[in-house]
This record gives structure tokens, C-alpha cells and sequence, in this order.
């Protein structure tokens, strides 16, 4: 097997064994804490879903480094691998048992997304995808959907943790595509709003003040399905996430066009 297939089964395992966690815990009393923000939630099942995965990786693939959302990672500028994990993306909704989040781990080689892995454990969804090989959930190929025209489009986009304080807070955005799309939903987890864009159930998707741990696995996952992902000007995708644009590709500039009228 090659490194990128063997990498791809150890995050397909890992994925689905973070997702045990996280479903037994589902809808128990929690240990809520908060970090940058009142709505930048941590829990003790993030912290153990991290855990749980680092030494896993800390055993199986000692070399690689690894930035994980709590902080838990390790760095190795010389590595050829760099694991990419949020261990529960969708925290908010977690601790209040709104039922959407998901395991969400993207692999790196030499700085190149190479494999995503997205799980999500109430509905037994597995997106996944390899650099040239084609997008996945639960082993049926994916593609974005076909749709042209905005207002026909259902949209996802998200509001990051200093919306209460910062004048950045994406609403002007927001109204305009609520204006001119069918419809916006805003589910709280970037990874998953990502996938659910390659497998066509949203036709566009935008946020800024992402993470890398936010869009590894799932920007991957998109354009190995036929989509597009790039910043707010339509050049490449920033790694650490700041911005974010990630459509089917037919909507993508018109989408563009919306957000430069927004500022």
C-alpha cells in the first residue's frame, strides 16, 4: 500500500474512533469552557477526542507533525507529513446538543493537501478524499451539484467568535445573499459545510476567520469532488483559512461578485 493509502486508512480509523467518543458523550452534562470568546467553546470531549488521537499518531506515525485545535499538536518543519485535526468541529452545537459536528482530520505532505477525512458520527457519514483521487462518503463517489443560477442556490456560511465586538462580522454579506440566493443556512461546522458543498446539498458556502483545522480536510474533499475553493479576490485558498469561498464552481463568481459589492 502507498504512504498516501495507508495514511488515508489510519484517518479513516482514527476519524471513526473520535466519533465513538463523541457520540457517547452526545446530549451528557459537559465541562464547558471558553477561549478566545463567550462563543468559543471547549469541552472535555474535544479535549478527549485530542487526546485520544494524538497518541494514536504519537505511536503509529512518530515522524509526522501534527497541529490539532487544542493545542495539542507537534511541529517538525522537516517532516514530510503534517496531520491537520480538529478533534470536534462544532463545539457550540455539541455542548447544546444541536446535532451537527463531526471529526475532521486533513493530512499535509510537504505543504500539500493530500487527505481529508471528515466523520460524522450521528449520521454514520464518512466524506473522504485523496489528491487526485476523487471524492467520497461512506465509499460512494461525490460531486457538487450543477446549479448556475444564484437564485436557485441554497448557501451556508458562518460568523466568526468576535462577532459580537468586531465591525468585520460578515452580515452585510450575509443579507445580500440571503437577497439574492433561495436560501442560507448557517449549521455551525465548517467541515461539514464544506462537504456537504461537494456532495451537493449546498451550492456555495462562505466564512472568514476560519483555521487551518477548519478547511484542511474539507477543501480537499471539494475540489476532489469538482468544486472550487479560493479566497474573497478568487485567488488560491490561504491555508490558515482567513478567508474562505467554496462553491460548485459555476457560482463561484458570481459569488465573488457578491462579496466584493459587500466589502
Amino acid at each position: 500500500m502507498s504512504d498516501v493509502g495507508a495514511i488515508l486508512d489510519l484517518a479513516q480509523r482514527l476519524a471513526r474512533e473520535a466519533g465513538a467518543i463523541q457520540r457517547a458523550g452526545y446530549e451528557h452534562a459537559h465541562e464547558i469552557a471558553t477561549k478566545s470568546a463567550a462563543v468559543d467553546l471547549v469541552t472535555e470531549v474535544d479535549h478527549a477526542c485530542e487526546a485520544h488521537l494524538l497518541a494514536a499518531l504519537g505511536k503509529l506515525r512518530p515522524d509526522d507533525a501534527i497541529l490539532a485545535e487544542e493545542g495539542g499538536g507537534r511541529g517538525d518543519a522537516g517532516a514530510e507529513w503534517r496531520w491537520v485535526i480538529d478533534p470536534l468541529d462544532g463545539t457550540v452545537n455539541y455542548a447544546h446538543g444541536y446535532p451537527c459536528f463531526c471529526v475532521s482530520i486533513g493530512v499535509e505532505q510537504r505543504g500539500l493537501r493530500a487527505v481529508g477525512v471528515v466523520y460524522d458520527p450521528l449520521r454514520d457519514e464518512l466524506f473522504y478524499a485523496t489528491r487526485g483521487g476523487g471524492a467520497f462518503r461512506n465509499g460512494r463517489p461525490i460531486r457538487v451539484s450543477r446549479e448556475a443560477e444564484l437564485g436557485r442556490g441554497l448557501l451556508a456560511t458562518g460568523f466568526a467568535y468576535d462577532v459580537h465586538t468586531s465591525a468585520d462580522d460578515n452580515l452585510a454579506a450575509f443579507a445580500a445573499f440571503v437577497k439574492s440566493a433561495r436560501a442560507v443556512r448557517r449549521d455551525g461546522s465548517a467541515a461539514l459545510d464544506l462537504c456537504y458543498v461537494a456532495c451537493g446539498r449546498f451550492d456555495g458556502y462562505w466564512e472568514r476567520k476560519l483555521k487551518a483545522w477548519d478547511v484542511c480536510a474539507g477543501a480537499l474533499i471539494l475540489e476532489e469532488a469538482g468544486g472550487r475553493a479560493s479566497d474573497f479576490a478568487g485567488g488560491p485558498l490561504p491555508a490558515d483559512g482567513r478567508e474562505l469561498l467554496a462553491s460548485n464552481g459555476a457560482l463561484h463568481d458570481t459569488m465573488l461578485a457578491v462579496l466584493a459589492r459587500t466589502g
